[in-house]
C-alpha cells in the first residue's frame, strides 16, 4: 500500500497536486504514470479529462480503476513505458512523485514521449533535494532517511532545479512552466538542531535560491526541431528569469553592509541581554514557586496526617456506637422477656383474685346455710357444722387458698361464734 495516500484540494496552491491540475488543464486525455488508487485521476475525471493509468502496486491499481479508461499495472524498471499504449494516445503525460523512484528516468521519460500527441505536454513533479533543510542537516553531517517527504526510504533519484532542466533536455523537451511548493528551511520532516548551527550559518542558507522550494512542478513540452536547446544551462538561465518575480537588489558597499550587520549585532545582543533579564526574573518567580509549592505540599501532608488521625477517631466512634447499639439491643431484650413476665404475673394475680372472690361467695353462702340449719334445730346444743365449715372452706379454697382469703375466713369464724 503507498503512503502517499492523498485527496486533491485545487485550492491549496501550495501542494504539488493543486499545481499540476493548474497545468493539466480540463477535458484533455491523460496519462497518470504512477498513478496510486487515483485521487488525481478522480480530480481530472471531474474535469472532463479522460485518464489512463499506470502503477506497479496491484492494490492500488484495484483502488483506480473504477476512474480509469485503461489501465496497466506494470514495473517501469523493467517495461518499456512507450509500448504500453498506442502512439499519440494522450495530450499529456503526468509523472507525479515518480521520477525519483526510477533507476533510469530518463530512459522511461524517452520512451514516454511517443505516446505523446503533437503540441502535447509533459507535467512533472519532483521533490528537491536543494532545499534548505536537507542542506542544513548536511552543514551537521547528517543525511537521514525517512517514511516520507525529501529524504524518502525509496527515493534513488534526487534532483535540483539545474538537473531537473538538464535531464529535461537530454531527453528532448523544454521547459514551458516551472512551479514550486514552499516551506521553511526549519519546517519539513528532515531533522534539523538550529540550536547547533551558527545564526549566520542558518540566515544564509535560507537565503539562498530554492531553499524554501519544497517541490518542482514543471510543465514541458516537445522542443521544436532544428530550435535551440541543446545547451542545458541556457535552459537554466531562461527557467531563472521566469521564476524571478522581484529585481535584483543593486550592488551595495561591503563596508556599509558590515556597519549594518554590527549595528544589527548590537541590537540583537541587547535584545538577548533583556531576555536573559527577564529568564533571571522569570527564574526568580519559578523559585519563589517552587518554595510556595514546598509549603503547600507540607501543608497538604499536615492535612493529610490530621484527615488520618479524624479517619481514626471516626472509626473508634462508629465501633463505640456499634457497641452501645448491641447493649441497647440487649436491654430491649431483657425488657421485653420482663413485659411478658410481668403480663403473666398480672394474669396469674387475676386468676387468684377471681378464684378468691368466688371462694369467698361459696364460703357466704355455707355460713347462710348453716346458720339457717341451726336455727332450724332450735336451743343449745352441740355446735353442728362446726366441722363442716372448716370442710367446706377447705374444699372450696384448696390447699393455697388459705393464704389469699385468711382474712375473709377470720371474719367467717366470727360470724359462726356470733351465732352461737
Amino acid at each position: 500500500m503507498s503512503v502517499y495516500q492523498a485527496t486533491v484540494d485545487p485550492a491549496e496552491m501550495n501542494t504539488s497536486h493543486a499545481l499540476m491540475l493548474d497545468l493539466i488543464g480540463s477535458e484533455r486525455s491523460v496519462l497518470d504514470v504512477g498513478c496510486a488508487s487515483g485521487y488525481l485521476a478522480g480530480a481530472l475525471v471531474e474535469r472532463g479529462c479522460t485518464v489512463s493509468g499506470v502503477e506497479y502496486d496491484e492494490v492500488e491499481a484495484e483502488k483506480a480503476r473504477p476512474v480509469l479508461d485503461r489501465l496497466v499495472v506494470a514495473d517501469l524498471n523493467q517495461v518499456e513505458l512507450g509500448e504500453q499504449f498506442p502512439p499519440a494516445s494522450f495530450d499529456v503525460l503526468v509523472f507525479g512523485d515518480v521520477l525519483e523512484h526510477l533507476l533510469d528516468p530518463v530512459a522511461v521519460l524517452r520512451s514516454s514521449l511517443r505516446l505523446l500527441r503533437p503540441g502535447g505536454t509533459v507535467v512533472i513533479s519532483v521533490p528537491n533535494v536543494s532545499h534548505g533543510s536537507v542542506r542544513l542537516a548536511l552543514l551537521q553531517g547528517r543525511w537521514r532517511y525517512t517514511p516520507t517527504g525529501l529524504l524518502d526510504r525509496t527515493h534513488i533519484r534526487f534532483f535540483t532545479r539545474r538537473s531537473l532542466v538538464e535531464m529535461l533536455t537530454d531527453v528532448g523537451l523544454q521547459v514551458v512552466r516551472l512551479r514550486g511548493t514552499s516551506a521553511d528551511a526549519l519546517g519539513t520532516e528532515v531533522a534539523v538542531d538550529a540550536a547547533e548551527l551558527p545564526a549566520d550559518a542558518v540566515h544564509w542558507v535560507r537565503q539562498q535560491r530554492d531553499a524554501d522550494t519544497y517541490q518542482f512542478v514543471v510543465s514541458a513540452a516537445l522542443r521544436p526541431e532544428g530550435g535551440d536547446g541543446a545547451d542545458g544551462t541556457t535552459v537554466v538561465q531562461e527557467t531563472r528569469i521566469e521564476l524571478s518575480t522581484t529585481p535584483a537588489a543593486p550592488p551595495r558597499d561591503v563596508h556599509t553592509e558590515l556597519a549594518e550587520a554590527t549595528s544589527h549585532l548590537a541590537g540583537a545582543r541587547a535584545e538577548v541581554d533583556a531576555v536573559r533579564g527577564e529568564l533571571d526574573a522569570v527564574r526568580g518567580e519559578l523559585d519563589a514557586v517552587r518554595a510556595d509549592l514546598g509549603g503547600a505540599r507540607a501543608t497538604i501532608t499536615a492535612l493529610r496526617r490530621e484527615a488520618l488521625g479524624q479517619r481514626d477517631f471516626v472509626i473508634g466512634c462508629e465501633a463505640q456506637v456499634g457497641r452501645m447499639r448491641y447493649d441497647v439491643g440487649q436491654a430491649v431484650a431483657t425488657a421485653v422477656e420482663a413485659r411478658r413476665d410481668a403480663t403473666y404475673a398480672h394474669s396469674e394475680l387475676a386468676k387468684s383474685i377471681a378464684d378468691s372472690q368466688n371462694a369467698h361467695r361459696r364460703l357466704a353462702e355455707t355460713i347462710a346455710e348453716l346458720q339457717e340449719a341451726r336455727l332450724r334445730s332450735g336451743g343449745p346444743g352441740p355446735r353442728p357444722g362446726g366441722g363442716r365449715v372448716r370442710s367446706a372452706a377447705r374444699s372450696l379454697l384448696g390447699p393455697t387458698g388459705w393464704r389469699v382469703a385468711t382474712t375473709p375466713v377470720r371474719v367467717a369464724r366470727r360470724v359462726v361464734r356470733g351465732a352461737r
